[in-house]
């Protein structure tokens, strides 16, 4: 770090409150730079704002690294470049804009959107100079509603030219406006690195520890007596609503005034929990706490007792030691490796030198040299000496440092060996708290480190140094460079780290291990710094559409660079302990597709739209990643922020910005940031606007956005057709048991077409489109509340305003009952006629045991298991059917048996439940959802029915047909499932993986699939249809389980545009339960010509796992899940592979649409080189 000089002390202080509420947008848009100063004497006004930090650190690289610019005059002749401040914050998921009277401001009409720092929401504008500009707040809420500021409009006259800034208080519209002007010349460098703000100590040339710089508690001030005792804030506690750990934590700490006292309260809530089960929770409360404490938003205090500082040190190496213990269970969660990297910075170090009776003994003779003024040895003496050594805390290393700013402020003024002495002891506490740079911290390994380990060392701090040498060069080479030295230093750092803390190992070990893993932490941080400098240069170069202009001239060597710097990213995530495995499989994925490059053609198919394609899958994939770790943070931390914030009295804008702040601060942001320009780059090339279509058709409604399709989710006053925007959804929702108004579906992340969600939106008529383009995701929030028509087909979709007048409910594309329920037609001459079943079993209940498959019909067996039953009579004819280009129809069928209607209720009779079964199942018909009456009757019925046993002759006639260890799968055939009018997609259960010979799992497994018919989701689906409850009933399907190397369904008539001439597959790896469920991710989707062999590939999965069955396991009704490597997969790198098989699944579904009569969906998978096919229903219309 630079070591630059102070002006004065009093000038600092007042500086660092004016700057209070200066952000730091650079880390949030690259484009976006801030002067650091005001002029000096200016009141901000502010009570609790501070510089905006994101993250405690002992190697806070990203202060460390940054590199200053000098200001390039914004503003032209005549322009005035304003930045504009909102000293206000918001709740987690809202955000402000800006709109004025002026284009730039939107006209009124067009909103502006702010950036988000700690210290408020900014914007950079450039106006027109002289005008006088009108303009307002407003916060687009979660629900994207906007809430005005109240009062009449701003008003601000411009200066003629120049550049100023503005700050402005939310609902404070009469506040005079005074633009302040900003000159570098005068106010010091501008910061245009996306990781970096410029901080207060920096900007007056003084050597300030990342560290300090994060302070938050009390400036420092000198004594030169013992005030410590009397320097205490009124602290108040609140314990309303707490309980479990969070109230033992805020207990502890009211009683502990002390730094050492709090890390004992840590101490004991980590210890106590690794008992009790509450390992999660405790990490969590550590965390806050402890990063509270650092930035001394909790204040320590002295309370009359005399603890040296090799007290706190004792503690953090126990602390220290229950962490390693921790990370190395191999019960360890993913979030609980997040937060424990949280803590680790947070510690101080337990160093022989710290832990000695004795420790940091040289402020003692500094405190008594001869060669300093008296005043001043008094005042180092009781301001940092007495304090440091009867209660230290992190409030003595900001004293320190403003000591050290004031005795070299002016150069010459003291002497050199007591300022020399000064800065060792500075170096020496830095050390204590862990609070010293990036490069310090690994010199301070170097001798623990191996061969191998010198060298990596040796490289990157050579690359380091050359980087920061070059003060305005961002190479992108020398980038890349850095970063992949960083990556192989920390790897050797990692692996060390591996090894896991042994029970007698000694001190000395166990203090080099801390080093060892804030060196590793460090190393994250800063490559947080190198992949922001890297994103601005490729925006500085033309960001996606120059790389998109790049490979429509198929030159993708200009993708190499960024490709290059997200598989780096993402192996840092890695290393991190962020789903190693998934980071793994991407960094495969996207090496391999930089080293296959691009063909002119891939089979028949374009080549640069096969690599954009096969890039794509993998950007999803990675940010798919990005996503769930911003989820899992959001999941921890925010409501024990609230809870824990206001227990101990933190400001409310520290509680705020938390979850966001930990979010930005993190190489996840910049992965992110990374991913999202790639990705806009591959849709432009692809002519793709982010649309995927899975229900084509027009409907008008008004737009609705819920965070799930779930019952209770539309507000019950909403009246006439609705278009829903859903934020998730898993696969298995019933659209129209959220609402029977909902015409369309607007869901923001992708779903395979066939997953059980995209059959039932198909069979009841719901348009249904997928949206993952985040500046159309964007606009189409802000439509919240407006009545628009919605037409999607295969050629794209579009938006656009309707108005209801000109609508009727002829818009909502389905027909209502008169109840306003869904009304499904069932096959046959009545509704009801699809229902009918006949009984096996005669009165006095003698079994006729199973069916066989072949044997199977409607009325015994449901519709589900005659379908297999023909199926297995056609695969006996089809090798003898080719198509037209000769490749073969042929398939296979699984060997199987039925468990018929009436069994269970045989089963019930058996059991003497027959009676109660009836009285829950009448209950149901009418049951009410408000008050959870029908989830407790639904829980009752399932209960009752898990509770059966099937009859003994069933389970020795599956026995007879299957001997041995045979691997089966136990499967629904309902009479109200694969109907022409209701599919029921998925409604009901399927247990994989079981055999007879263990009758315990096997009838868990037939009873479970029995009481899936009283599920709510079922319930409330036959409800919709217009299905009695007591007129279904569920036969069940016993087939040979496989383990097939892909699943797939075909749609024999294209969903998206109806074409006849198209079988459409999509195929994922493993079981075909991945497909189905709507697991997150896209399969790979393509399109073959029934008459001319055309294939077309539509998309490449990318799902996260397979599902696969092994038959060395146990027939225990579970299955493995296994990471997928998509560079290893054939259907994804072979072309020839992918043709061939496109082919034969064509043939087979087109064979199977001309034996039932019309278009099928058809489930199967592909073993070695056969087809199986295990269903086939007529596909919804």
């Amino acid at each position: 770090m630079d070591s630059i000089s102070l002006r004065s002390l009093q000038s600092q202080i007042l500086v660092r409150k004016q700057l209070r509420c200066l952000p730091n947008t650079a880390i949030f848009n690259s484009r976006i730079s801030f002067p650091c100063l005001f002029p000096p004497g200016i009141n901000r006004h502010r009570k609790h704002s501070r510089p905006l930090f994101l993250a405690v650190s002992s190697t806070p690289t990203r202060e460390e690294e940054k590199k200053k610019m000098k200001v390039k005059p914004k503003s032209g002749r005549g322009k005035v470049g304003l930045n504009v401040c909102l000293d206000h914050q918001v709740k987690f998921g809202e955000h402000v804009v800006i709109l004025g009277s002026t284009k730039e401001l939107g006209s009124w009409k067009k909103q502006v959107s702010m950036n988000w720092t700690e210290g408020g929401w900014v914007c950079d504008l450039e106006l027109k100079g002289g005008e006088s500009v009108e303009f307002k707040f407003l916060i687009v809420r979660k629900d994207k509603s906007l809430a005005w500021e109240g009062g009449n409009n701003r008003v601000l006259k411009l200066p003629e030219g120049g550049s100023f800034g503005i700050v402005c208080h939310w609902n404070s519209t009469g506040e005079t406006l005074e633009p302040l002007p900003l000159s570098s010349e005068e106010y010091g460098d501008r910061v245009e690195d996306d990781s970096q703000t410029e901080s207060t100590a920096d900007a007056l040339e003084v050597e300030t520890s990342p560290f300090v710089g994060q302070w938050q508690g009390r400036p420092a001030s000198f004594m030169r007596s013992n005030e410590h005792r009397n320097r205490e804030l009124e602290r108040k506690w609140d314990t309303t609503g707490l309980e479990g750990l969070a109230l033992k934590l805020v207990e502890g700490d009211k009683s502990a005034r002390n730094w050492w006292k709090k890390l004992e309260v840590v101490r004991e809530l980590l210890v106590g929990s690794l008992q009790n089960g509450e390992r999660l929770e405790a990490l969590i409360c550590s965390a806050i706490y402890l990063k509270w404490i650092n930035t001394g938003q909790i204040p320590c205090f002295e309370d009359g007792g005399h603890h040296r500082p090799n007290r706190h040190a004792e503690i953090s190496r126990h602390i220290f030691r229950e962490l390693e213990r921790i990370s190395g269970w191999k019960d360890i969660s993913p979030q609980e490796v997040l937060v424990i990297r949280k803590i680790h910075p947070c510690l101080p170090s337990f160093k022989a030198e710290f832990t000695a009776s004795v420790p940091l003994t040289r402020i003692r003779d500094i405190a008594h040299r001869n060669d300093i003024p008296h005043d001043l040895k008094q005042e180092i003496k009781h301001t940092i000496q007495n304090k440091l050594h009867r209660n230290a805390g992190p409030e003595d290393l900001v004293s320190t440092e403003a000591m050290l700013a004031r005795v070299t402020s002016k150069p010459g003024e003291y002497s050199e060996a007591f300022v020399e002495q000064f800065k060792i002891f500075h170096q020496e506490l830095k050390d204590f708290f862990n609070a010293g740079s990036l490069t310090e911290q690994l010199e301070s390994i170097r001798e623990s480190l191996d061969e191998w380990g010198i060298s990596a060392l040796a490289i990157f701090l050579e690359c380091k140094k050359s980087l920061d040498a070059a003060e305005e060069s961002n190479s992108v080479l020398d980038l890349i460079k850095t970063m992949r030295s960083l990556s192989a230093l920390r790897e050797i750092i990692v692996k060390g780290l591996e090894s896991g803390l042994r029970n007698d190992a000694p001190d000395a070990a166990i203090a080099m291990r801390q080093k060892w893993r804030l060196c590793e932490i460090g190393l994250e941080d800063y490559s947080f710094v190198l992949l922001s400098r890297l994103l601005n240069t490729h925006e500085a170069m033309g960001g996606a559409n120059w790389l998109a202009d790049n490979l429509e001239s198929r030159n993708t060597g200009s993708w190499n660079n960024p490709l290059g710097a997200l598989i780096v990213g993402v192996h840092q995530l890695s290393l991190s302990g962020w789903k190693p495995e998934e980071c793994a499989a991407i960094e495969n994925e996207l090496t391999a597709w930089l080293e296959k490059g691009l063909f002119e053609k891939e089979g028949s198919e374009d080549g640069k739209r096969i690599w954009a394609l096969r890039l794509k899958a993998t950007l999803d994939r990675t940010r798919r990643l990005t996503e769930e770790y911003s989820e899992t943070l959001l999941q921890i931390f925010p409501q024990k922020v609230q809870m824990l914030g206001k227990a101990l009295g933190i400001p409310e804008n520290s509680v705020r910005t938390y979850a966001e702040a930990e979010i930005r601060a993190g190489v996840i942001f910049q992965v992110s940031k990374l991913c999202t320009l790639l990705l806009k780059a591959v849709r432009t090339v692809l002519g793709s606007q982010g649309w995927d279509v899975l229900v084509p058709g027009v409907v008008s409604g008004t737009l609705v956005q819920v965070e799930n399709i779930v019952p209770g989710s539309l507000p019950s006053s909403l009246e006439g057709p609705v278009i829903l925007v859903v934020n998730k959804a898993d696969g298995d929702e019933e659209v129209t048991a959220a609402g029977s108004n909902i015409a369309g579906v607007v869901l923001l992340h992708e779903l395979p077409h066939l997953s059980h969600l995209g059959v039932r939106a198909r069979q009841e008529k719901v348009i249904f489109v997928t949206c993952e383009d985040e500046e159309n995701v964007s606009d189409l929030q802000k439509l919240a509340g407006k009545y628009l028509r919605l037409e999607a087909s295969s050629k794209g979709v579009n938006i656009s305003p309707s108005s209801s007048d000109n609508e009727d409910a002829g818009s909502l594309v389905k027909n209502l009952s008169s109840d306003g329920s869904l009304a499904v037609r069932l096959p046959g001459p009545d509704n009801m006629s699809g229902l009918a079943v006949k009984v096996p079993y005669s009165n006095q209940g003698s079994a006729a045991g199973i069916i066989l498959l072949e044997d199977a019909d409607a009325l015994t067996s449901g519709a589900k298991a005659a379908a297999c039953g023909r199926l297995a009579s056609l695969a006996a004819v089809s090798d003898k059917v080719y198509s037209d280009q000769g490749v073969p129809a042929s398939f296979r069928v699984p060997a199987g048996v039925v468990i018929p209607f009436g069994s269970m209720e045989l089963a019930l009779e058996q059991n003497n439940s027959k009676e109660t079964f009836l009285s829950l199942v009448e209950k149901i018909e009418t049951a009410g959802l408000e008050d959870g009456e029908l989830d407790k009757l639904c829980h009752q019925l399932r209960q009752l029915v898990s509770s059966l046993q099937p009859p003994k002759d069933i389970i020795d006639g599956i026995m007879r047909v299957f001997p041995g260890n045979v691997r089966l799968i136990v499967r629904s055939s309902a009479n109200v499932e694969d109907l022409a009018g209701m599919s029921a997609a998925g409604l009901y259960e399927s247990i994989p993986n079981v055999n007879p010979s263990n009758p315990t799992v096997f009838t868990s497994a037939v009873s479970q699939v029995w009481a899936s018919l009283y599920t709510r989701r079922a319930v409330l689906s036959r409800r919709a249809a217009g299905v009695s409850q007591k007129d279904a009933t569920m036969a069940i399907l016993v087939q040979e389980m496989l383990s097939p190397d892909l699943s797939f369904v075909l749609h024999t008539l294209s969903p998206t545009d109806h074409d006849h001439n198209y079988v459409e597959a999509e195929i994922a790896p493993g079981l075909g339960e991945t497909l189905a469920s709507g697991t997150r991710g896209t399969p790979w989707r393509v399109s073959a010509g029934k008459f001319d062999g055309l294939v077309r590939t539509l998309a490449f999965a990318n799902f996260s796992e397979e599902m696969v069955v092994t038959g060395a396991g146990p027939a225990d009704g579970k299955v493995i899940r296994l990471t997928v490597d998509y560079s290893k997969k054939p259907l994804t790198i072979d072309p020839i592979f992918c043709h061939q098989l496109s082919q034969r699944l064509c043939a087979v579904g087109f064979f199977l649409e001309r034996k039932f009569g019309c278009p099928q969906d058809v489930e199967g998978c592909v073993l070695g080189k056969d087809i199986y096919v295990v269903q086939t229903r007529p596909q919804p219309q």
